[in-house]
């Protein structure tokens, strides 16, 4: 019997609610596409999902997901973080063969997103004719970014978040120092040396950044390598360990954008159009960067970029 519960937050949606009727009627799709916001959810929901699946017979001996005979897991490797053609045969070539333990397979693909097109292409091939009992997850926060084909093959699930936010004690200090850089913008830089003064402070948020973000980084990676199967081979551990610190600067960013939301709100308030238009330019900044980061720039490069056009567009005043 399943052990494995659905996210707290998530118990009783209707896409978690179509799923368990799916699985009691024994008519679950044989190819899930689950997407989302959050990658530490979409693998929450992946684990609930297959210990359904693995573990249905009672009595029988019990295994984790991640531990289960049955289950396979394919993820991206190296610090390129791509999931490779020679990857993706071995995976199918291991959900040809029977159950080990059971009547059913379960393939987790995590960031799905990530294969090649030479790997996208032969996992194609895989989806037009599955492996019977065989049920294939996909996972991705970036559903788009696979193939059309594909895409049509699957069944599509969308999750929100369900992840508790990020928590680091030197990010409410930071958000404070950010929105007091803002509040100095808005109120005139007079003469060079404040120019100056708010260039090093720039400079100074991105330092902190990079301080909590290598942090939060290091932190998370210490908890879930004790979650890892001792056999997963280094390149992979490598990848985990950078999508890791790329969830977490994306978190990090979402934080900019509440800190910011929140210094603006007050005076948004006050029907101020100077700020209306500076807290419209910044957060399509943001947003920008944040899309510039799925494209492996550097987090630094990003901030700075996002800083600098802060600076200008706060400082403008109305003529």
């Amino acid at each position: 019997m399943s052990t494995v519960s659905w996210p707290e937050a998530l118990a009783g949606t209707p896409a978690v609610v179509v799923i368990e009727q799916a699985l009691r009627r024994d008519r679950l799709g044989h190819s899930l596409l689950l997407h989302g916001d959050d990658p530490d959810t979409l693998v929450l929901v992946a684990h609930a999902i297959a210990d359904r699946l693995l573990n249905e017979a009672a009595g029988a001996r019990h295994f984790p997901p991640d531990r289960h005979p049955d289950c396979f897991a394919l993820r991206p490797a190296g610090k390129m973080r791509q999931i490779s053609a020679e990857a993706t045969r071995e995976l199918i070539g291991r959900i040809q063969v029977s159950p080990t333990v059971g009547r059913r397979k379960v393939a987790i693909i995590h960031e799905a997103d990530r294969m090649n097109a030479s790997a996208a292409n032969i996992f194609l091939k895989t989806l037009e004719e599955p492996p019977g009992q065989t049920t294939i997850l996909l996972l991705t926060s970036r559903p788009y970014a696979l193939l059309p084909t594909i895409r049509s093959r699957c069944l599509h699930f969308r999750f929100a978040a369900s992840a508790a936010p990020l928590a680091h004690p030197d990010l409410p200090g930071w958000k404070a120092d950010y929105q007091a850089w803002l509040a100095r913008l808005t109120e005139g830089v007079a003469d060079r040396q404040a120019v100056a003064g708010q260039i090093f402070a720039l400079y100074g948020l991105v330092v902190r950044f990079n301080g909590i973000l290598a942090g939060a980084t290091a932190e998370v990676w210490k908890s879930q390598q004790e979650k890892l199967p001792a056999e997963l081979p280094e390149d992979e551990q490598v990848a985990i360990e950078t999508g890791i610190a790329n969830g977490i600067r994306q978190k990090l960013f979402g934080e900019i954008e509440r800190a910011t939301l929140a210094f603006a709100r007050p005076r948004l308030a006050a029907s101020d159009g100077v700020i209306r238009r500076a807290l419209a330019a910044a957060v399509a900044e943001l947003e920008r960067c944040a899309g510039l980061l799925r494209l492996n720039l550097n987090e630094s490069a990003a901030l700075e970029q996002f800083f600098l056009v802060s600076l200008r567009v706060w400082s403008k005043r109305a003529g």
